[in-house]
């Protein structure tokens, strides 16, 4: 796998890769498909140098993925922590991916001057929370029944890691 930072023309892929998850009901909390301009702003929001955006590409230059590091909470006081988000294409999933690619974003992080990730899993994505667990990440919160799809209450975990 390859990473390389995102440009604006990959927000149409990273996109796609986005609402390839959202009739799972496992990964977001969005219910229906986002729309590329929806996503603009949360785009101008990572920078490089600071909060990265990488797409991750296969050895055939074929868009697998995408890691995110963003702002957790947008103030000053939260500055060295960061939410992780992590997508996958379906072809690529369940093979290993996720854990080299979360391993190269933690072996990455203290570079952008973060020493806190979190993730933020529903609580019933046990994939998600066992890559994270694997990781060496915790539980540090439980937020119950946040989340009402498709009917149902759902609930999300909070898992952390310290970095270095």
């Amino acid at each position: 796998m390859n990473f390389r930072n995102a440009g604006i023309q990959d927000l149409d892929r990273i996109v796609d890769i986005y609402n390839s998850t959202v009739a799972s009901r496992m990964v977001t909390a969005d219910t229906e498909p986002v729309t590329v301009e929806s996503r603009k702003v949360w785009f101008a929001a990572h920078h490089p140098d600071r909060r990265p955006l990488w797409v991750i590409e296969d050895d055939e230059h074929r868009t697998a993925g995408w890691v995110s590091l963003q702002d957790f909470y947008g103030r000053p006081a939260y500055a060295k922590t960061a939410e992780i988000s992590i997508y996958l294409d379906e072809q690529y999933r369940g093979k290993g991916n996720g854990a080299a690619i979360l391993s190269y974003a933690l072996n990455r992080a203290a570079e952008f001057g973060i020493s806190t990730i979190l993730g933020f899993i529903f609580a019933h994505n046990e994939p998600s929370l066992r890559l994270f667990r694997r990781a060496g990440f915790e539980e540090w919160g439980a937020l119950h029944e946040v989340a009402e799809i498709d009917g149902r209450s759902v609930s999300v975990r909070i898992l952390g890691k310290k970095i270095g």
